[in-house]
C-alpha cells in the first residue's frame, strides 16, 4: 500500500511541476478571458470628449504580467486598462511588445497624471514610471493625436 501511495504522490508532483513549467513558459494559460470597458478621455478644462477606446481590463496579477505582450497589434480605438489595488508609483516595461504604446497613468479620480510614449523592444526593460491607480495602454501616438495630457480625465465604469 505504501508503494502505491508513493507512486501516486510522485505522479501528482510530476504533474504539478509540468503545469508550473508550462505556466512559466506561457502565463496566458492562467487567463480565462478579459472583461472590457469603454474608456472616454475628457478635457480637464472644458469637459469636452477627446476620444474613446474599448479597453481590455487587466485586473489580476497574471493579466497584468502578460499585459499586451501576447497581442500582435491594436486598432486605433483599442487598449488595455490596468487596475491596481492601490494608488502608488508603478513602472511598466515593453517586454515582448511588437508595437509602440502610450502608457497613461491615472489617479483614482480619473485624472491623467503622466503620459509616456514607449517604443517597442528598442529598450524592452526601460521602466516607464508614473503615479496612479490605473494605467491605460493605447497605440503609440494616441495621446498626442487626441490631445490627451496630464490634467485631463479618463471616464470608465468597472463593475
Amino acid at each position: 500500500m505504501n508503494r502505491r501511495l508513493l507512486a501516486v504522490a510522485g505522479a501528482l508532483v510530476a504533474v504539478a511541476l509540468l503545469f508550473a513549467a508550462a505556466v512559466a513558459a506561457n502565463p496566458t494559460l492562467l487567463i480565462a478571458g478579459y472583461e472590457t470597458t469603454t474608456v472616454e478621455a475628457v478635457d480637464g478644462e472644458t469637459s469636452d470628449s477627446l476620444a474613446t477606446v474599448e479597453a481590455r481590463v487587466a485586473d489580476g496579477l497574471a493579466k497584468q504580467y502578460v499585459g499586451l505582450s501576447e497581442t500582435d497589434a491594436l486598432a486605433a480605438d483599442e487598449g488595455m486598462l490596468f487596475v491596481h489595488d492601490e494608488t502608488g508609483e508603478h513602472a511598466y516595461v515593453m517586454r515582448g511588445m511588437a508595437f509602440g504604446l502610450d502608457i497613461v497613468f491615472v489617479a483614482p479620480d480619473g485624472t491623467v497624471t503622466e503620459v509616456h510614449e514607449a517604443a517597442p523592444e528598442s529598450r524592452p526593460y526601460t521602466r516607464y514610471r508614473g503615479t496612479g491607480r490605473y494605467v491605460l495602454e493605447v497605440p503609440q501616438g494616441w495621446s498626442e493625436r487626441n490631445g490627451v495630457d496630464p490634467g485631463d480625465r479618463l471616464v470608465f465604469d468597472l463593475d
